[in-house]
């Protein structure tokens, strides 16, 4: 089972941004780790980047510091950067055609935001035909407040990960996906 880690959207935007993701604590670190395991398994990682559509959007305004990666993900390796203007990381990009040239059978999810474009861009592979590793410590997000209610940011990861393993993907921390991978599963 041919294996590629999808890092999804860990931009400044979620550091010093509009949008601090606060859970789960030590996110950032699982990705990394998760990248350096990657990499040093020969496993294709996929840099996403989000960039808002509307040149005065908040957030996400394409060439600006907030729109950056993350300065320890921009300096690792990875094969291919992929840009965004919607949730899913396969709407209106290159991403399924790259993964089938490649014979990838499995994508791995970590990145940011759990309930948004990570939990998007799961579904949209587990429709595609992928099998879906989704990483619970490796994936995070904020408490959100609207005219619909309000969800603390500990709530709606959970209730993305129960969802997930519901139907979509197999939800593993970090630490149990790396040991498959020290392993050699899925290179």
């Amino acid at each position: 089972m041919k294996r590629a880690l999808l890092v999804i959207d860990v931009q400044n935007e979620y550091f010093t941004g509009v949008l601090p993701v606060v859970y789960p604590p030590g996110s950032l670190a699982n990705i990394l780790a998760a990248m350096d395991a990657a990499t040093a398994a020969g496993m294709p990682v996929v840099v996403i980047r989000h960039g808002a559509a509307a040149p005065d959007a908040p957030a996400f305004r394409r060439g600006g510091p907030a729109w950056e990666l993350h300065p320890e993900v921009a300096r690792r390796p990875f094969e291919l950067l992929l840009e965004k203007s919607l949730p899913g990381s396969f709407t209106a990009t290159n991403l399924e055609a790259w993964l089938r040239e490649r014979q990838i059978e499995t994508v791995v999810i970590c990145g940011y935001m759990t309930q948004m474009c990570c939990d998007t861009t799961s579904r949209e592979a587990f429709h595609r035909g992928f099998t879906v590793e989704f990483l619970s410590d490796a994936t995070g997000t904020l408490a959100f407040s609207n005219s619909a209610g309000s969800v603390t940011a500990e709530e709606l990861h959970r209730a993305v990960l129960v969802t997930q393993q519901l139907r979509f993907a197999t939800v593993l921390p970090t630490a149990a996906w790396l040991a498959t991978v020290a392993a050699g599963a899925g290179k």
